[in-house]
């Protein structure tokens, strides 16, 4: 087993005591198999690349040493494969600022909408996301982006400590647009957390340059625009709603 090897499986250990932590629930919250673990850990196989992002991910902390030089790097270029291993180059177009409109969940009929942006991130060799400028800024979200081949779809994804709150996006029309399904959680009644969909479009910023985010409702001066957007992903077939 290489040297690096050793460091990276040294401090997952020293990591692992420190938190109380089972390999077992190591292994479920990486998504890989707790013999794959026990046989990195033990030297019998090397960690792969896969395997040590899904740990750290899971961890959520870098156990590669202060550079991260540990385990030999595919190149920033190239997304780790449980992200669909898509290259930069073959991506840029999807590196923009977004104007994100999805259905108000407290308004019914009403449009809620908010900026985003989809940017490569060179340290972690990967697709990211942020919002910003919502009114409830609190809930804003960041994450990473997953393009696998299989599906065609893009995904954007949050993961806090185990929640995920997720975006399923069919790839672009012609003017640039992305339509699909928003799935996350809504405070119900108290504390109470309730499950919730709604359809959601990503339009480029340029688009919609003079539209402030915010709730759009029907006395709103562009309300019919973003409501003929929003509604084109469930009339087009970007999503389906099913009972």
């Amino acid at each position: 087993m290489q040297q690096s090897d050793d460091g990276f499986a040294e401090r997952l250990r020293e990591e692992l005591a420190r938190r109380r932590m089972s390999r077992q629930a190591l292994a479920d919250m990486a998504r890989i198999s707790l013999s794959t673990l026990e046989k990195a850990l033990s030297g019998n196989r090397p960690f792969t690349l896969a395997t040590v992002i899904r740990i750290e991910e899971a961890l959520g902390t870098s156990l590669r040493g202060a550079h991260g030089t540990d385990i030999p790097s595919a190149g920033h270029d190239l997304a780790p494969e449980h992200m669909g291993a898509y290259s930069r180059a073959a991506i840029r177009w999807i590196e923009q600022e977004y104007m994100t409109l999805r259905a108000s969940f407290d308004t019914p009929g009403a449009v809620f909408a908010y900026r985003s942006r989809i940017f490569w991130d060179d340290d972690a060799g990967h697709l990211r996301f942020s919002e910003g400028e919502r009114p409830d800024g609190h809930y804003a979200q960041s994450g990473y982006v997953s393009m696998p081949n299989l599906s065609g779809y893009i995904y954007l994804i949050t993961n806090e400590a185990g929640q995920y709150r997720m975006m399923m996006l069919g790839r672009p029309t012609r003017d640039a647009r992305m339509f699909g399904l928003l799935s996350t959680l809504q405070f119900g009644a108290g504390s109470q957390l309730v499950p919730v969909a709604s359809p959601i479009a990503l339009v480029p910023s340029g688009q919609l340059h003079d539209l402030q985010p915010g709730l759009i409702d029907t006395g709103h001066d562009r309300f019919a625009t973003c409501r003929g957007i929003l509604d084109h992903a469930m009339a087009n077939d970007f999503c389906r709603w099913r009972q």
